[in-house]
């Protein structure tokens, strides 16, 4: 009788121990499984949508993103730089952004969905250089009508606070906002309109 509960005993142990080696191994096979059926963080980074915070940017501020490997330019537009964005349509190209380089909602005046916050990909609609944000009212070497907005340095293409491309200058259209929308009052979502 001893011999036939020791062997009970050694056969649970040896199958609880199989069984558990065995569970170890599948799972170690299923984890990278199921892990390659989500995107990979450059796939992310590639094209998944981007969430920007935009409490903390100041008005008049800046803030650059990046979503599908494109600079995102995020800017809080102050109310004197809202108010001035109308008296530059005759300057223009296309004021009332007739070319579609914008999602729906945001085709109006100040081409955003809100007033104070202006969404743009930062990439001049030339040659795919990067404009610099040039805020500052009047300076000379931009023109006395300048109120502000975007220049292009490699070829001298100017656009206004709205992403507006003025006229004279190589760029052919105003440029691109992507689609986004407001998961919040202070979160942008990039990439889905």
């Amino acid at each position: 009788m001893d011999n036939k509960e020791i062997n009970q005993g050694r056969r649970r142990f040896l199958t609880l121990a199989t069984a558990g080696a065995g569970g170890v191994a599948a799972l170690g096979v299923a984890t990278p499984l199921v892990a390659s059926f989500f995107p990979s963080e450059k796939a992310k980074a590639a094209g998944a949508p981007v969430e920007i915070d935009v409490s903390k940017i100041e008005a008049g501020q800046l803030l650059t993103a990046e979503w599908q490997g494109k600079p995102i330019w995020v800017l809080n537009r102050t109310e004197q730089q809202q108010k001035d964005l109308p008296t530059l349509d005759g300057e223009l190209v296309d004021p009332t952004s007739e070319v579609d380089h914008q999602p729906a909602d945001c085709k109006n005046p100040l081409r955003s969905l809100k007033p104070g916050i202006f969404v743009a990909i930062g990439i001049c609609t030339h040659l795919g250089c990067s404009p610099t944000f040039r805020p500052d009212v009047a300076p000379a070497d931009l023109g006395a009508g300048w109120k502000g907005g975007f220049f292009c340095p490699c070829h001298g293409s100017k656009f206004d606070l709205a992403g507006r491309v003025y006229k004279g200058v190589p760029a052919p259209t105003n440029l691109v906002i992507p689609p986004y929308k407001y998961l919040t009052d202070t979160t942008i979502l990039v990439g889905e309109g």
